[in-house]
């Protein structure tokens, strides 16, 4: 009788616990407040948007620089292409592309061609054009695009050195923009970033 009271009290103290981590998992996050979007907060050991920010930028403010962009004659149209992960991470690279061409575009000097639309752009040609529900003079005709002067392209890569309890991460991001009619590279530059952690050590 003894043991199965014992158990019961096991069991019951477990539950107890169980309900106590949950009700304090639930109340964990349940405040929080808006924050400076600049400020750089390092949760964890992960690439973050700070490091997304920080590559941007830097990479943004190369391209414009360069004399592809600073003494064309007219606005260059570019197109972005692949930029690959060659990280162990998951990281969303459509995030990182989709910031650098909107930063671009915001400047003013230079233009998108949005690539994944080039499908849905065809069939509203053929829709404008073909179907009898638009008139003639607001219908949008094929062959009128202007085609694109460059593709941005590049790789994002990483490299982690763990020593004790020291941890080292280092990311580089680099991005090439190619002339579409010679084929070759005429601007490439990177941006590296090192972080430097160290494991927390708890008291017993």
């Amino acid at each position: 009788i003894l043991g199965g009271i014992m158990r019961s009290i096991t069991v019951f103290i477990m539950m107890f616990a169980g309900l106590l981590a949950s009700c304090s998992s639930q109340r964990a996050f349940t405040k929080g407040e808006y924050t400076d979007p600049d400020k750089v907060i390092l949760l964890d050991d992960k690439y973050n948007e700070s490091d997304m920010k920080i590559m941007a930028d830097a990479l943004v403010d190369s391209l414009l620089k360069h004399p592809i962009i600073s003494s064309a004659k007219k606005i260059p149209v570019f197109q972005v292409e692949n930029v690959s992960n060659s990280t162990s991470e998951h990281i969303d690279m459509q995030s990182l592309t989709d910031k650098i061409r909107t930063a671009l575009i915001k400047s003013g000097k230079v233009q998108f061609h949005d690539k994944l639309q080039r499908g849905t752009l065809s069939k509203e040609y053929e829709y404008q054009t073909q179907s009898g529900n638009v008139t003639k003079e607001t219908a949008k005709a094929k062959g009128y695009q202007i085609g694109s002067d460059y593709m941005l392209s590049g790789d994002f890569s990483s490299n982690v050195q763990e020593v004790g309890a020291k941890k080292v991460i280092y990311y580089k991001l680099t991005l090439n923009a190619t002339d579409i009619k010679t084929g070759l590279i005429v601007w490439t530059d990177d941006k590296e970033i090192k972080k430097l952690y160290k494991k927390r050590s708890y008291a017993m």
